[in-house]
């Protein structure tokens, strides 16, 4: 879901295990965007919305808010389009809102529910 080259080493320590577990974790930059995957249903039920992951069949549920950020992440030519509209519509402090987005974000891509892209991926390259 990640281009590879754009990862970090992340450690973490499992008190059950007695260990530390190490895993790539992506890195996001509101540079980048976002899409939904071919496997993934939406649907709206008034002003929240359900995603379900056909792959794994599971559903996810996002409220008022959640439902929001994702038509703004899906629409929005990259995550800080999306962040700055969501700025001028909600009484929030910035870096409330970056953290809550990414935060989102980083869920849904964990469940196979939105993909992240650079907002250059697809493109051809100039000559």
């Amino acid at each position: 879901m990640f281009p590879e080259s754009r990862t970090l080493l992340a450690c973490e320590f499992d008190g059950r295990a007695g260990s530390f577990r190490q895993e790539l974790v992506p890195m996001l930059t509101f540079k980048d965007r976002a899409t939904v995957p071919r496997h993934v249903l939406v649907r709206l039920l008034d002003q929240e919305s359900v995603l379900l992951n056909l792959e794994t069949e599971r559903y996810f549920g996002l409220d008022e808010t959640g439902t929001r950020m994702w038509q703004l992440l899906t629409t929005s030519p990259d995550i800080d389009a999306a962040y700055q509209e969501l700025l001028a519509e909600y009484d929030v402090q910035p870096e409330l809102l970056r953290e809550n987005l990414a935060e989102l974000v980083g869920h849904l891509v964990e469940h196979g529910l939105l993909q992240i892209w650079p907002v250059d991926a697809g493109k051809l390259a100039e000559v």
